[in-house]
């Protein structure tokens, strides 16, 4: 049996943790954000955990995830 692909898109997009949570990065700072407040762009840096309801369609474009990073 061949090994199974990582959907490399999902990849580069989320973070699955080592207890095995998916993290996401936040929207909302990519463009036309010179009207916001520093303390607003400061808040959406970083990662942020996936909602429960898009867990199983993201988990499945991961056939292997203890092994993602």
């Amino acid at each position: 049996m061949p090994k199974m692909k990582t959907n490399k898109a999902a990849a580069r997009r989320f973070k699955i943790t080592g207890t095995g949570k998916i993290l996401r990065k936040q929207a909302g700072k990519r463009h036309i954000n010179e009207w916001m407040s520093p303390g607003v762009k400061r808040n959406l840096r970083g990662w942020a955990p996936l909602e429960k309801s898009q867990q199983d369609n993201v988990s499945e474009l991961f056939p292997y995830p203890k092994y993602l990073r």
